[in-house]
């Protein structure tokens, strides 16, 4: 049985699927950006490694503002975990370091701000770690459902089998 079925976004799919963001560009340079595909390999490779410890989580991945890509839940995962790991993701992304990086700074004055300017989309606790692509900043993966520690490595197992990511520069 496989544990792990793809579930995502309709209107991010759409989104993707009419290539609107393929690329980015900046005065003519093209600039990597987080595709579907590559969303979808970082969820394969989380699902593999969710299988292999038998934790039930969902993983999200999004772009380099934090809008949803792709979102995994596995049957099993808690309904909550799909709002938690996008909001870790999300931290991630926006500030390019782990969420477990942020959560140790959470008392810096400028996190509750950001927090409150994001509606609540942002959640700087362990389990997601920012993505690169081609040495830039593209988006980030977060997960939820199992330890902190679970979720982190999960992700990180999504980001290293997903070809031409990393999760620094």
């Amino acid at each position: 049985m496989q544990l792990c079925q793809q579930r995502h976004n309709p209107l991010a799919i759409l989104h993707y699927k009419l290539g609107k963001h393929q690329t980015s560009k900046i005065g003519g340079t093209k600039l990597a950006s987080l595709t579907l595909a590559d969303a979808e390999s970082v969820i394969a490779g989380a699902c593999a490694k969710m299988e292999e410890m038998g934790v039930k989580l969902t993983i999200s991945v999004v772009d380099g503002r934090g809008d949803l890509i792709a979102l995994s839940r596995v049957d099993g995962a808690s309904w909550r975990t799909p709002y938690i790991s996008q909001g870790k993701a999300v931290a991630s992304a926006t500030w390019g370091l782990s969420s477990a990086d942020m959560a140790s700074r959470w008392t810096e004055p400028i996190f509750p701000g950001f927090m409150a300017m994001q509606g609540g989309r942002f959640i700087p606790s362990q389990g997601a770690l920012p993505i690169y692509k081609d040495g830039e900043l593209v988006g980030a993966a977060g997960g939820s459902g199992g330890t902190p520690q679970e979720d982190e490595d999960c992700v990180r197992a999504g980001i290293e089998a997903a070809a031409g990511l990393a999760e620094s520069a």
